[in-house]
């Protein structure tokens, strides 16, 4: 007779064993946990250690230079994501809240982010006395202001264009407005989130170079990454360098795009809002993975239930508006008051600023300004037309074919993160040779980092479009341009008036450093409002500096409120 000894583990002990998928999946968490621990712990060293620190120019060091610069980027990432969840979702659900954050978003967006860092920098170094974390923490805060902006318009922009009949479902389930938030509101507006994450990661690398070298003072602390080494780069003329970093860059792109933002794109495709399910659905090497393992899902099973019971909470903020609604005698009184406080506060910042600027200035100087305004609006709008006519295609195209989408996603953020900067030499050197007109020539390098947001929110807007409307086309026969101008277009619009919401106000910002380039000793100078801008801050003029930043703001908020929010309120009215 044949003894049959008893399996070593029975079935539930086997279903809490490894199998060969854990054993490929936790060396890339343990990686992920290691270099997160090494980064914090340079962080809190003191703050002597980087002055005894030299950028050093060794391809050698560009590996924990990237290291640091990606720590930085995703922390800054995360600080973006919580403001646009809370900002967002007051701007889109209180009236009164709406007509004081989306002026003032608009105001943050077109303000250079090189003015924050002069502001912040003395009070995170306080805040942080004799270590490095201060100075870490005024780089984030640089890198945020060039993150956060866009991510907001787009998430105030879902929530606005929520359908209708999901709304009314969830009223019929009685969900509480923290349960609608959480099953309805953010689910709904991940996927075009997801695609301006992508761009705000791309778009920070813009503001790395100066995020990464502060000066306070007389002083100036340079923290070890990709930013100071291309700034050293490009100060000692180093080609050779500036190839190593463009390498660098490509690398740390592919990287996060493989382990970040591949996976969120095809794990946010369930949330897509159809009634029949997409032939091509986008893929993830790593979500397979994830998904296919056996103890890392074990493990986080109790971190996903924590999650889940929070969003089904019946947790109910204290609104006694809701409860007891008030009389339209009372809403309209409150909003006069609103209204007045408002327009209190708004006229006395504006006297403070007009006091301050009279200073220095003559009325000479401001019509010359508003003039200069002028010449950089009409460049502005300019750009955004061509940049609209050539990427909304595109964009439809990509989004439409999520096989496509994959192959270009990781061109697109590196187009979009390559560093304007680093193509001066060549306008300069280009513009100098054919004695070509400067005001014409240089504004294509206003639009190199914007364009991209219309391109990301396009591709967003494209692929989150129902496949059963595309059905429906099909079967109606709709083709041409009819499908373009009935289908396609209407279904994008929200989208593309976010991207081109987000793409102008970068543009205006952009605008800054690029109609006034040097390279070496030639110096070509645009007429506008951004080369004046950057002429009075090196000559730091601060009443002249204060009136370009303002004269920009009034400039972005205006050109927002006539153009822009018109398409906002039709988009939301009509294409919901």
């Amino acid at each position: 007779m044949r003894m049959i000894l008893p399996p070593l583990f029975n079935a539930s002990a086997r279903r809490l064993l490894p199998n060969r998928w854990d054993f490929v999946a936790f060396p890339l968490i343990l990686c992920v946990i290691v270099l997160g621990s090494t980064g914090f712990h340079q962080t809190m060293a003191p703050m002597a250690t980087l002055k005894t620190q030299v950028i050093s120019l060794d391809p050698a060091s560009l590996p924990a230079y990237s290291l640091r610069t990606i720590l930085r980027m995703l922390a800054a990432m995360l600080a973006s994501l919580v403001f646009t969840l809370v900002y967002g979702t007051l701007a889109a659900k209180s009236r009164r809240a709406e007509k004081v954050l989306i002026p003032i978003l608009d105001i943050l967006q077109s303000v250079p982010v090189l003015g924050y860092i002069s502001f912040t920098v003395t009070f995170f170094i306080a805040l942080f006395p004799g270590r490095v974390l201060g100075a870490e923490c005024a780089a984030i805060f640089a890198i945020f202001t060039s993150q956060a902006w866009n991510m907001t318009f787009s998430f105030y922009q879902s929530l606005r264009t929520v359908p209708r009949d999901l709304v009314e479902v969830s009223r019929g389930f009685q969900l509480t407005g923290w349960q609608r938030f959480w099953k309805l509101e953010v689910p709904f507006s991940m996927p075009g989130l997801i695609w301006n994450m992508m761009m705000s990661m791309s778009g920070g690398w813009f503001f790395v170079v100066a995020s990464e070298a502060i000066t306070v003072g007389n002083n100036t602390v340079t923290l070890p990454g990709i930013g100071a080494y291309l700034a050293q780069a490009i100060a000692e003329r180093n080609l050779s360098a500036v190839g190593w970093v463009i390498l660098a860059m490509t690398l740390v792109i592919l990287a996060y795009d493989q382990f970040l933002f591949r996976p969120l794109v095809a794990w946010a495709d369930k949330f897509r809002m159809e009634d029949t399910s997409s032939q091509n659905e986008p893929e993830s090497w790593l979500l397979d993975l994830v998904r296919r393992t056996r103890l890392i899902q074990k493990l986080f099973q109790p971190l996903g239930a924590l999650l889940r019971a929070m969003a089904r909470s019946p947790f109910r903020l204290p609104m006694p508006a809701a409860t007891k609604p008030a009389s339209p005698a009372m809403s309209r009184l409150a909003d006069v008051l609103w209204a007045v406080l408002v327009i209190v506060g708004t006229c006395s910042l504006a006297w403070r600023v007009i006091s301050y600027v009279a200073s220095g200035v003559s009325w000479q100087d401001v019509w010359h300004v508003q003039i200069l305004g002028l010449i950089t609006l009409v460049r502005v709008l300019l750009l955004i037309v061509l940049a609209s006519v050539v990427w909304v295609p595109l964009g439809v195209l990509i989004g439409l074919r999520p096989r496509l989408a994959e192959k270009i996603q990781p061109l697109a953020q590196f187009l979009a993160a390559f560093p304007a900067n680093l193509l001066f030499p060549v306008f300069v050197v280009g513009i100098v040779h054919f004695h070509a007109n400067v005001d014409i020539w240089l504004s294509p390098l206003i639009v190199l980092g914007t364009q991209w947001y219309i391109l990301f929110n396009v591709i967003a807007g494209a692929s989150a479009f129902p496949n059963d409307f595309r059905e429906a086309a099909a079967n109606f026969r709709i083709r041409g341009w009819q499908w373009w101008r009935k289908v396609i277009l209407p279904g994008i619009f929200p989208y593309y008036v976010t991207g081109a919401i987000t793409a102008s106000g970068g543009a205006w910002n952009a605008s800054i450093v690029s109609e006034l380039v040097q390279w070496g000793d030639v110096k070509l100078k645009a007429h506008g409002l951004g080369a004046y801008i950057a002429e009075t801050t090196a000559a730091g003029d601060f009443p002249r500096i204060i009136l370009g930043i303002a004269t920009m703001s009034l400039f972005v908020v205006l050109f927002n409120r006539l153009l822009w929010r018109p398409m906002y309120a039709y988009a939301e009215n009509h294409l919901r």
